[in-house]
């Protein structure tokens, strides 16, 4: 598989003051001097991880994609095209502007943008975060992840899978579509929902400690409308979070302590508990919309799902053992 990671993920949005306002003072990145209608933000020692155009409010403009050469640069441009993909050599000046040595440029069924980049450039000063924190959890894990609403999962999943190498570590049927997949050690670098629409759902960020995004979770509590998703836990990825509103419509999900997997291990299958152990209450969603997520997590705490932490060692309590036995 060529692509390794998430690089960088670029947004169109007129909202350049709103945007640099929440990258700085709430999620901690370091706003760099790009000039006109151009921010971007570090995250860590590469030149940039998000990129905001403020050309128009498309949205999610394109997401970068990092391969470990230029010989697999070639060798992904040659397989896209032998499926009927066109891909597009990026231009000095596009490559520059990425920071990048060398990258393609092409778009999945959907028509999201997707750019293959090889041989980042990192910064000369070392990152200053916009807000006190203990950093971003990225290197060989990539900049984090991009979720997808899409209109149907079907088409696009032979494309994904199948072209780009992108390998299923779980998935859900019910009551739509819902595919998560890995490029490295992170659970998931992407993911797609089939909720019928097109756009952007999120991309998440992931902090090095949990009181980084404890504090974050305040400061957001302070911005009328900020906070999107309570503070919860994933079942799948076992994410500690909370999601934000963006200018731009899209949320961005903030958490920390996600589980590393094995790639070359990893068994994909199908998921029933829900997206979320506790939390997470959707506060965008009508009462109904809530109700049937809410039931979802009382049942799995019925159910004594847990998530076991490698750090802590177990209780050794006989009662409880007794307890789990009879589930």
């Amino acid at each position: 598989m060529e692509i390794t990671a998430l690089g960088y993920v670029g947004i169109n949005s007129t909202q350049l003051d709103q945007w640099g306002r929440m990258a700085t003072g709430l999620l901690g990145m370091q706003q760099v001097d790009r000039g006109g209608k151009m921010r971007a933000f570090r995250m860590d020692d590469r030149k940039q991880r998000l990129i905001v155009d403020g050309s128009s409010d498309a949205g999610l403009a394109v997401m970068g994609w990092e391969v470990p050469s230029t010989a697999e640069l070639d060798r992904l441009a040659g397989r896209l095209e032998s499926h009927g993909v066109k891909v597009t050599r990026g231009s000095r000046a596009l490559a520059d502007e990425r920071h990048v040595a060398e990258l393609i440029g092409f778009a999945d069924p959907a028509g999201n943008r997707l750019e293959a980049f090889c041989k980042p450039e990192l910064a000369s000063e070392p990152f200053k975060p916009g807000r006190p924190i203990s950093g971003f959890r990225t290197g060989a894990l990539g900049m984090g992840h991009v979720v997808l609403n899409v209109e149907d999962v079907e088409p696009l999943l032979p494309f994904y899978r199948d072209v780009l190498g992108f390998h299923v570590s779980d998935f859900g049927l019910k009551p739509y579509g819902l595919y998560f997949f890995h490029v490295n050690g992170r659970h998931h670098s992407f993911a797609m929902v089939g909720s019928g629409r097109k756009a952007l759902h999120h991309f998440m960020v992931e902090l090095g400690s949990l009181d980084d995004v404890g504090q974050g979770y305040d400061l957001a509590q302070m911005d009328d409308g900020r906070v999107a998703y309570t503070l919860g836990r994933h079942t799948n990825d076992h994410m500690t979070s909370f999601y934000v509103n963006t200018p731009s419509g899209f949320f961005i999900e903030y958490g920390w302590g996600a589980r590393v997997i094995d790639p070359e291990t990893w068994q994909p299958h199908e998921t029933f508990d829900g997206p979320s152990l506790w939390g997470h209450e959707r506060l965008y969603m009508s009462e109904e919309q809530r109700k049937r997520l809410r039931d979802m997590r009382l049942d799995a705490a019925a159910r004594g799902v847990r998530v076991a932490d490698p750090r802590v060692p177990p209780l050794n309590c006989a009662w409880l053992d007794q307890m789990v036995a009879r589930e």
